[in-house]
């Protein structure tokens, strides 16, 4: 399964191949939102290999207006459970500036996973839904002094940013991590990074400082990158092993 698909065709089945598999081997691939940085390449994947795209009805409506090829839509009403081949995904509702922006929680035989991104910020239903999750892609969008201090930025989109359908800050990331403390969340991926309002380093420090302050030094911090590979994770029972340097192969955007 990927979720978006940010990067180009091109990109995408290179990531792929860097861990063994192929765009071929794609069950489905689900959309959280209509926003390019994560659809660029859906068209070349689907149209042509015929993946199945798992959105809600005013995404789906939206990409219509961008893609030039057909794709092949599966509709979920947000709020629903459906199955994608063996794993079953949870879909909710976050505040984002899109026609219906979507966070999913992935069951899979041995543990759940999060994808929480492009949100301004978390309210009671997004924390409800991610709180049983053993790893989180959370984002951590910008620290808010460099975006205010961003002299390539207008006014008007770093209000955008900032608002409560815009992005998360990586205080406001670490303020999520805190509320959903459990001790079934081992692995936390900060996502979505600003190159230019943020860095690895900024983010990590703000949550796993957060998280340390609460007691909470099993939940393992890392900072995700668009140019460097992330770990791939083997689930097995109720815990995760690390088994090679590799992208993450559920998880495709360019921002």
């Amino acid at each position: 399964m990927l979720i978006d698909a940010g990067f180009s065709g091109r990109q995408i089945r290179q990531r792929l191949a860097s861990i063994g598999r192929s765009p071929e081997t794609l069950t489905g691939i689900l959309i959280t939102h209509e926003h390019i940085d994560h659809v660029q390449g859906l068209a070349a994947l689907s149209s042509k290999l015929k993946i199945p795209v798992y959105c809600n009805r005013l995404t789906k409506e939206a990409l219509e207006q961008q893609l030039q090829n057909s794709v092949e839509f599966r509709i979920f009403e947000t709020g629903t459970t459906f199955d994608v081949g063996e794993m079953t995904v949870d879909s909710f509702s976050i505040p984002h500036d899109a026609y219906d922006p979507v966070g999913f929680l992935v069951h899979t035989a041995f543990a759940r996973f999060g994808f929480l991104t492009d949100l301004g910020h978390a309210t009671k239903l997004v924390l409800e839904r991610v709180r049983t999750a053993t790893a989180l892609l959370l984002e951590a969008n910008h620290d808010v002094k460099m975006l205010q201090d961003d002299s390539k930025r207008p006014w008007s989109v770093k209000q955008r940013i900032l608002s409560r359908h815009g992005h998360l800050s990586n205080d406001a990331a670490a303020s999520v991590a805190e509320q959903i403390i459990s001790s079934e969340l081992q692995h936390l991926f900060l996502g979505h990074l600003s190159r230019d309002c943020n860095s690895p380093e900024l983010a990590h420090s703000a949550v796993s400082d957060r998280l340390t302050s609460a007691g909470a030094s099993h939940i393992q911090v890392k900072s995700a990158s668009q140019e460097a590979p992330s770990q791939t994770f083997c689930f097995s029972g109720q815990s995760a092993a690390t088994v090679e340097r590799s992208p993450l192969p559920v998880h495709a955007s360019s921002s």
